[in-house]
């Protein structure tokens, strides 16, 4: 029998929740060629996409360069994983790279159609080679999930000072309504990004710690130092009147904070806080207002507030089953189409079908994210891994939810998908520190724990 023969057979022998007593060389074989494989069919996916915005069967020549340069860095990733996480999650990295290629084909597609969108693929795909550089360098320098919880502190202290950031005279930037925005020389980034994945780190750390105590009983001196944290981190976002970002930090909160304890009664509290919050803020902030009024009904002002919404209404109808076809619907109606609105323009082009896959490979990275953390050993990186997972999900959900005017507007981005370089680069460290953690689970090193 060959050497291959023998490795597949020891593969399929293997329990699966034991793989963490796999060894490295056995437990990398089958997740790394499935990763590979499934790399090749997005490549094919998004070279097929590109050659259908031309209308005929030869590849626009603008974007030649851009697409070889795209599959660089798919292929990139992939050998980083390679190398430094070989038994991580075969199916974490392609879907994102399936997201982030049709997010690049529809930025490319509303390159002629937005105003001042020339070089909206290019300035993609450069922050996409900055994500992967990111994705890279945190696999790198974190070699183990659990250092990150030896540094609560500084990554509570670092989260909130990144949520400051844009209230800094000087540094921050208001864009469209919202102070989120921070100037660093040329470049503007959106520190909030960023603030959650060290909050989420933060709140996994000290809840863990403090498990025991929230399960036996509920004093206010055990929760302060986290209380203060979220409190924080919500009063900034009003201050900056950020909707999105405020109701990702307290899902994130309540989430973490509910698996933490087992107890249902927190998820009963966190529910009831947001409800008494979300009429608060709509009796007290005149934005809040007309979001919930643009939500409830767009069309009483179809040329102004409710224009984009009404714009996406349209577009969605007129994309049907299967869509127009890429490169013959009319994206450019809608503003902001490239980030707050490209699942509007995917539904247009792609049809109910092409929408339909990009929530399926959502549903299958949040799938994964929570088996990584029903696969944990340690309660850190049980919570983390959910906390993570979180961030992705109620992302996703809130902006394609917004669209889809199942909730109201909050102007986020969909993660992989949108334009924009803050959220592109935070969203793949986060994939980098789920596939670190899956790759601990399920290798272990020759005499001790990889």
């Amino acid at each position: 029998m060959t050497i291959t023969g023998r490795l597949r057979r020891a593969w399929r022998a293997v329990d699966p929740d034991q793989l963490g007593a796999t060894k490295p060389a056995i437990a990398a074989v089958r997740p790394r060629r499935v990763e590979l494989g499934l790399i090749v069919m997005v490549a094919l996916i998004v070279i097929y996409a590109l050659v259908s915005l031309s209308g005929t069967s030869v590849l626009p020549s603008h974007l030649g360069p851009f697409l070889a340069w795209m599959l660089v860095l798919a292929f990139a990733a992939h050998m980083v994983t390679r190398r430094f996480a070989p038994a991580a999650d075969p199916v974490l990295l392609p879907m994102a790279l399936l997201l982030n290629g049709i997010g690049y084909v529809m930025i490319s597609r509303l390159t002629n159609a937005v105003e001042g969108g020339a070089d909206l693929a290019g300035l993609q795909a450069v922050w996409t080679a900055v994500g992967i550089a990111a994705f890279t360098v945190t696999l790198i320098a974190i070699p183990r999930a659990r250092i990150l919880a030896r540094y609560r502190y500084l990554l509570g202290v670092i989260g909130v000072v990144l949520l400051v950031l844009p209230l800094v005279p000087g540094f921050g930037r208001s864009i469209n309504g919202a102070r989120i925005w921070a100037s660093v020389g040329p470049i503007n980034l959106q520190p909030g990004e960023f603030a959650k994945l060290a909050l989420a780190a933060f709140f996994a750390a000290y809840l863990v710690d403090s498990r025991e105590l929230l399960r036996a009983r509920i004093e206010l001196r055990d929760l302060a130092p986290i209380v203060l944290a979220w409190g924080i981190s919500l009063a900034v976002m009003t201050l900056e009147k950020d909707l999105g970002s405020s109701l990702l930090f307290f899902a994130l909160f309540v989430v973490v904070l509910w698996i933490a304890s087992e107890r249902a009664v927190f998820l009963a509290i966190g529910s009831a806080l947001f409800a008494g919050g979300a009429f608060l803020a709509w009796t007290t902030f005149d934005h809040v207002q007309r979001r919930v009024d643009i939500w409830l009904d767009p069309w009483a002002d179809p040329q102004g507030a409710g224009f984009q919404i009404v714009q996406a209404s349209f577009a969605l109808a007129d994309g049907g089953l299967t869509g127009t076809g890429l490169g013959r619907g009319e994206p450019g109606r809608i503003p902001f189409a490239e980030s707050d609105f490209i699942f509007a323009a995917i539904g247009e082009e792609l049809g109910l079908a092409g929408a339909a896959a990009v929530i399926m490979a959502f549903l299958v990275l949040i799938g994964s994210g929570l088996r990584i953390a029903l696969r944990a050993k340690s309660g850190f990186e049980k919570l983390f891994a959910v906390g993570l997972t979180t961030l992705l999900g109620v992302q996703a959900f809130v902006i394609m939810g917004g669209v889809l005017r199942v909730v109201p507007l909050t102007g986020i981005t969909l993660p992989f998908v949108s334009y924009g370089g803050s959220s592109l680069v935070s969203n793949y460290v986060l994939l980098a520190l789920l596939m670190r953690m899956s790759h601990e689970q399920r290798s272990l090193a020759a005499g001790g724990e990889a």
